[in-house]
């Protein structure tokens, strides 16, 4: 069993910034690929990024350039730093831990789940 905890997550204005942390505890947290989804009100869960157990990393276009996914393994915690905040950003941000090593983007190859962190971005 794995647990995820996030934080990091608020209110701001457009064009600021806000880190996301994402902590893994569990015997099972350890050589997973990580990820983060998000979530607006009326829409579906959306791939944001993932990072490989060894660190490669693949990213929603749309968030290119502006956010940033890392992970620090033997805290087996895993980071989204998000700059230029857009309206668009606002949603519920997961964080997941993957069945393999490996990046996925489709959610259902993700097995644990957070509670979810809140991220509103004002205009």
């Amino acid at each position: 069993q794995v647990q995820l905890v996030e934080s990091g997550g608020g209110l701001v204005q457009a064009g600021g910034s806000l880190r996301l942390s994402c902590a893994a505890s569990g015997r099972a947290s350890s050589r997973k690929a990580m990820g983060w989804f998000r979530q607006a009100p009326g829409k579906e869960r959306e791939f944001v990024a993932a990072i490989s157990w060894s660190g490669g990393t693949t990213m929603l276009d749309s968030v290119k350039g502006r956010f940033t996914i890392t992970r620090d393994n033997p805290k087996n915690t895993v980071y989204l730093q998000m700059n230029s905040l857009q309206l668009e950003d606002t949603a519920v941000y997961y964080c997941a831990a993957d069945r393999t090593a490996a990046v996925h983007t489709d959610p259902a190859a993700y097995i644990y789940w957070g509670q979810g962190t809140q991220v509103t971005v004002s205009s």
